[in-house]
Order: C-alpha cells, then sequence, then structure tokens
C-alpha cells in the first residue's frame, strides 16, 4: 500500500478516533501514514473518508516504520491494556532510538508510568497523551492533555498545538507533567464527567417523575440552561437527545424507550480507586459510580419495586419554582464536582512529582473536550489568581456563587427525597459542602470508638501527643 514516500506522522489503530485524528494531522498540513492489523479496514478508509487526502497505508508494522521520516512520531489508538502492550510488542523492534510512540487511548496512567520506563531503556521517547471530544473533537479540534517528557513535547508541539481545539487563550493543548500526567488529568477529566452526567439525568429524573414535566418541557428547560449559566456541551447534548423521537413507530421518545443499564470503561472506576489510595474525598465521582453500578442489576430492581409501591407525602408545587431550584442544584453541585476532581489533582501532582499547572488543566477543558462548560472559566481564574488553591470552595466567586445558590440546592434535595426520587449524586455534592465547610465533625466519636474496641489510640484537642483510655 505505501509505497516509498516518507511521512510526518504515522497512526496506528484505524477506530472511529483513529481515523478522525488522522484526518486532523493531514487536514493541519501533515503528511500521515496509516495501519490498522485488519486491511480491509484500512484499504476502505484509503478508499472513502482519506480518499484525496495525502494519506496512504501500510500493510505492516514493518512497512509503517518505513514510511516514516526519522525520528519517527506514531500514535498509537487502541484500546487500552493488554492491547497496547501487544502492538508494541510488535512495533518497537521496527525503532530506532530517539523515535517517539503516543498512546492517545485512555489508558491507565500507571500502566504509561511502566511503559515510558520500558521504551526509554531501548532509548525510545513514550508519551501518554489523554484525547477528549469523542469523534467529533478528535476530527475538529479535541482537548489533548499530554504527559511525558518535556522534550518529546516540544517534538510533538508544533502538530499538537494545531490539531487541537482553539479558544481565546490558544490551542486545547499544554505539557501537564512528566510520566503518566496526561492519562492521570484525563482519568480525573473523565471522573469529572461521571459526576456531572448523574448530575444531569438526576435533575431530569427529579423534574419529570417528581414534578411530572414533559420530555418536551424538559426539552426547552435543558435547552435554556444551556443558554446561561450552565452552558456547556453536556447539557447541549441531553437537550439534543431528552425528546428525540424513537425511529420505531412508538410514538414516545427514544429516551424513554433505551433501557435503562448504563455502561462503563473503567476510567471512572479508577479515579475512585485512586482517590481512595491518596485519600482525597469525591464524594460525587463516587456516586456517579455507582449509579451506573446500581443501573447494571436491572433484574434486581425489577424483582424489588412491585415490593415497594408506597405513596410518598410531597406534592409537586409550582413547576416553575422547582425548575428554577433545580437549577440552582445543578450548578452549585457542578462547582462541587469540579472542586472534588481538582483537589485530587493537586495531592496527585504533589505524590506523583507532576507539578500540574491547574489553571492551564482549566484552560485546556474549555474547548474540545466532553467536560467543557462556561463554568471552566472562573475556574480557570481561581487557579491563575491562586496557584496553591487547596479547594475550589475557599475561592471567593466560588464560594459566592455556591452560597447564593444554598437555598435552593437544598430545597431541591428535599424535593427529591420527599418524592422517593433518588438523587444520590446530588446529595453527595451537598453532603461534600456541608462537610468542608465544618469546623468541627463527628469523627471524634468514630475516634472514640476505635480506642474503646480496638485501642487505636486518639488525639486530644488541648495537647500533644496520642492517647488511650480504658474506656470500661
Amino acid at each position: 500500500m505505501g509505497g516509498n514516500m516518507t511521512r510526518e506522522f504515522g497512526v496506528i489503530g484505524l477506530g472511529v478516533m483513529g481515523q478522525s485524528l488522522a484526518l486532523n494531522i493531514e487536514r493541519n498540513g501533515f503528511s500521515v501514514a496509516v495501519y490498522n492489523r485488519h486491511p480491509e479496514i484500512t484499504s476502505e478508509y484509503l478508499e472513502q473518508r482519506a480518499a484525496g487526502k495525502n494519506i496512504i497505508g501500510a500493510d505492516s508494522m514493518a512497512e509503517l516504520a518505513a514510511t516514516l521520516q526519522r525520528p519517527r512520531r506514531i500514535l498509537l489508538m487502541v484500546k487500552a491494556g493488554a492491547v497496547v502492550d501487544a502492538v508494541l510488542d510488535e512495533l518497537v523492534p521496527h525503532l530506532e532510538p530517539g523515535d517517539l510512540v503516543i498512546d492517545g487511548g485512555n489508558t491507565l496512567f500507571r500502566d504509561t508510568d511502566r511503559r515510558q520506563a520500558a521504551l526509554a531503556e531501548r532509548g525510545l521517547r513514550y508519551v501518554g497523551m489523554g484525547v477528549s471530544g469523542g469523534e467529533e473533537g478528535a476530527l475538529n479540534g479535541p482537548s489533548l492533555m499530554p504527559g511525558g517528557e518535556k522534550e518529546s513535547y516540544e517534538i510533538l508541539q508544533p502538530m499538537l498545538s494545531r490539531i487541537a481545539a482553539q479558544v481565546d487563550s490558544g490551542p486545547c493543548v499544554t505539557h501537564l507533567g512528566p510520566g503518566g500526567a496526561g492519562h492521570f488529568v484525563k482519568m480525573v477529566h473523565n471522573g469529572i464527567e461521571y459526576g456531572l452526567m448523574q448530575l444531569i439525568a438526576e435533575s431530569y429524573d427529579l423534574l419529570r417523575h417528581g414534578y411530572g414535566l414533559s420530555s418536551a418541557d424538559l426539552r426547552r428547560v435543558f435547552s435554556e440552561w444551556n443558554a446561561g449559566e450552565l452552558d456547556s456541551f453536556l447539557m447541549e447534548v441531553a437537550a439534543r437527545v431528552v425528546d428525540f423521537p424513537d425511529d420505531q413507530g412508538t410514538g414516545l421518545p427514544l429516551a424513554e424507550m433505551i433501557l435503562d443499564r448504563a455502561g462503563q470503561k473503567g476510567t471512572g472506576k479508577w479515579t475512585v480507586i485512586t482517590a481512595l489510595e491518596l485519600g482525597v474525598p469525591v464524594p460525587v465521582i463516587s456516586a456517579g459510580v455507582n449509579a451506573r453500578l446500581i443501573s447494571a442489576i436491572k433484574e434486581e430492581r425489577v424483582a424489588a419495586a412491585p415490593m415497594w409501591k408506597e405513596e410518598y407525602l410531597a406534592s409537586p408545587g409550582d413547576r416553575d419554582d422547582a425548575v428554577a431550584q433545580v437549577r440552582e442544584a445543578v450548578y452549585a453541585a457542578w462547582i462541587s464536582t469540579y472542586a472534588q476532581g481538582f483537589a485530587l489533582m493537586r495531592v496527585a501532582s504533589q505524590e506523583f512529582g507532576y507539578g500540574l499547572d491547574l489553571a492551564e488543566v482549566a484552560r485546556i477543558w474549555r474547548g474540545g473536550c466532553i467536560i467543557r462548560a462556561a463554568l471552566l472559566e472562573p475556574i480557570r481564574s481561581a487557579f491563575l489568581s491562586q496557584p496553591d488553591l487547596p479547594n475550589l470552595l475557599v475561592s471567593e466567586e466560588l464560594r459566592s456563587a455556591v452560597a447564593r445558590r444554598q437555598g435552593n440546592w437544598r430545597a431541591a434535595v428535599n424535593a427529591a427525597l420527599a418524592f422517593g426520587v433518588p438523587v444520590p449524586a446530588l446529595s453527595a455534592a451537598l453532603a461534600y459542602l456541608d462537610s468542608y465547610r465544618r469546623e468541627r465533625l463527628p469523627a471524634n466519636l468514630l475516634q472514640a470508638m476505635r480506642d474503646d474496641f480496638g485501642a487505636h489510640t486518639y488525639e486530644r484537642i488541648d495537647r500533644d501527643g496520642s492517647f488511650h483510655t480504658e474506656w470500661e
């Protein structure tokens, strides 16, 4: 397929993201060679989407390597996990010292650390790079989150800055830090995504099944929210899909016909596990993961439902008031969710030596990515003003924004509880705020109990040292 022409970039993996990124790279002035382990996919791509483009195909890893300029720059867009190791095992023998490999998948950051160290022993450069934006972003401008050595980023920067989404502050790409920093930031990005999506789903559930709004009502509500303070890609998507007609003749919105069993690919779970390991609370992200897990036990829920048919005491109340309450609750909860994600990145940056610039993280998330939102600009401003800010909830602008919405936030959660509509993320976000703002929590009683049954000792508020009491 390839011939003897030299190309500037190679792409391995022609799924939707790989195809779109290759087209994006080519459109921005770089010649590309592509390889897929199924030759028919490569042929179809060259004949259709890549027809007439400065893109050639390769029949093998060896041929791909032979077509590329030195030092070679190769982007892997394959499934995270064992597949990446298998591709590297096949590719590396055809590379030379100084060549650079980029993993653009949703890889666990610890795997990136391991692979970078292994390839460095052979004189090869390795970059773990988060890519967000889905097919449209990959084609027209994603948010890119590369880590690894700064020198590797400098080699890639001319290309990455041109293919990334562009906002008023520049391209949505920056060097995040050494090792797996890029994949770590992408993991947290996806964890925040879990939380934000769950909050939207809960607002839908509360307004639809608590207050009786129709799908058409919700399309208007979500569109209005997206035109205001909740301006974001995810709210735009929610407005588009909530009342989309079913093409199977049911006369119902398609969303009403979709099985309520949500899938996940692991990044949300990894975020929660890593947060637990680092001792950082991320209750909204945990709620988002748990909500998907409980959605998966559909058969158990169906069996339990008839046993729990009860009349709840809540009355619907005024719909317009309810919509305003829920909007403000979602906005405040979004701030709480971002606060948790950025707090996790702050601690991880210190623990792993990433040196993350959190203002830059907020900046590159403003365009191209799934969690892009108007809210990211005040978040960026908060970290520009105070780079060592411990938590967004103590940024004056964001603290005030949440404080003004506390009453409606609590009213929305109270209404959900009265209706029996589950709002695990909305209530977890509020509990996080209430815990964070308290000078004293009931952990003193926990410590007393632990010392009683396990002699775990405790500290006192009036003197230094550890103490143990014979409580009986």
